[in-house]
């Protein structure tokens, strides 16, 4: 079949195209899905530059995003039948196979049904980003009816689905942007409030929003001075949940400490590191919940670029050149 490969670290020239091996059914819970569409996450350009997960496994197929129909199935396998048409999250870190090929290899259990009213493209740009706006709104900041919520980058890929997330939840949602046209996009996802952090210091306008009393929720998906500086836009007892890991000050950490703030990580990817089945299997369950969202048009899903599997390169390239709307999917012939 043909596949993208990382033969070492480094730039997005290090991902060049190759025929490897069909994958196998390993076992009696294996599905073999011919895949139609990979998504582009900043997670895979991470991985191509440090090849942190797996350093000695090498050369690999990144992509955890995909979307296909059923090819194949193992003996035991209940959950689907060749021919479905099917999205998930699935390796793509640098040790098994990811999703930049023509077919993957993916447990029964890591499977959910693509919603029928999306293309196959569109499914593959859904999983990490649901997945993680999910953990981050729902499962780590609790956010409720009635409360408010600070979106960074409300316009990428992560962004623009927990915007819509919190307006399914009934919370209000001030967002950060960086022009006209990505204010106007995030308006249209139902943002009340949108902040060009160029222009306009966040805190100060959240706190203008919230009558001085900060929101009760930040969700930081940039790092950085963002995390940090986020403390004083939040009110007292109220929640920042991260997708970064970022250093701050004594004078930033006293701020949250003294604010009472509860702070959570988000990193969707650590139950497959780790191999962890049941946290995998709630995640496929968020996968099923949000595909019936998807399919009622309550979510919507934003692909800006689409481009074919030869140009993997590419799609980092764009990724790491930030200002992209929504997600960047590789279709696959």
């Amino acid at each position: 079949m043909k596949a993208i490969l990382m033969n070492a670290p480094g730039a997005p020239e290090v991902l060049t195209p190759a025929d490897v091996p069909m994958p196998d059914l390993a076992g009696p819970l294996d599905v073999r899905v011919k895949l139609h569409a990979a998504g582009v996450n900043p997670i895979d350009t991470k991985v191509r530059k440090a090849n942190m997960y797996y350093p000695d496994r090498l050369p690999s197929i990144l992509g955890c995003d995909g979307a296909g129909v059923v090819e194949a199935v193992g003996s035991s396998v209940t959950r689907v039948r060749t021919g479905d048409e099917v999205f998930f999250f699935n390796n793509g870190l640098g040790g098994a196979p990811g999703n930049y090929a023509e077919y993957a290899v993916v447990h029964e259990d890591y499977l959910a049904l693509k919603p029928g009213n999306l293309s196959m493209v569109e499914a593959a740009a859904v999983p990490l980003a649901l997945i993680t706006a999910w953990e981050a709104l729902i499962k780590r900041g609790n956010l409720k009816e009635g409360q408010t919520a600070l979106i960074h980058a409300g316009a990428g890929g992560v962004g623009h689905i927990a915007i819509q997330l919190a307006r399914y939840l009934k919370a209000g949602v001030a967002t950060t942007i960086s022009n006209e046209e990505k204010a106007a996009f995030v308006q249209s996802l139902g943002a009340e409030l949108t902040i060009d952090y160029r222009r306009n210091d966040f805190v100060d306008t959240a706190l203008e929003w919230t009558k001085g009393l900060g929101v009760n929720l930040a969700l930081d998906t940039v790092g950085g001075e963002t995390f940090c500086k986020s403390f004083s836009a939040i009110r007292l007892y109220g929640r920042i949940v991260s997708l970064l890991s970022t250093a701050c000050d004594a004078k930033q950490l006293n701020t949250a400490r003294l604010r009472n703030l509860s702070i959570g990580y988000v990193q969707m990817a650590a139950p497959l590191y780790f191999g962890l089945h049941p946290a995998r299997v709630v995640q496929t369950s968020i996968l099923e919940q949000g595909a019936r969202l998807l399919e009622q048009g309550i979510l919507k899903i934003h692909v800006s670029r689409t481009l074919p599997l030869t140009e993997a390169a590419e799609a980092h390239r764009l990724i790491e050149a930030g200002h992209t709307l929504g997600k960047i999917v590789l279709k696959i012939a």
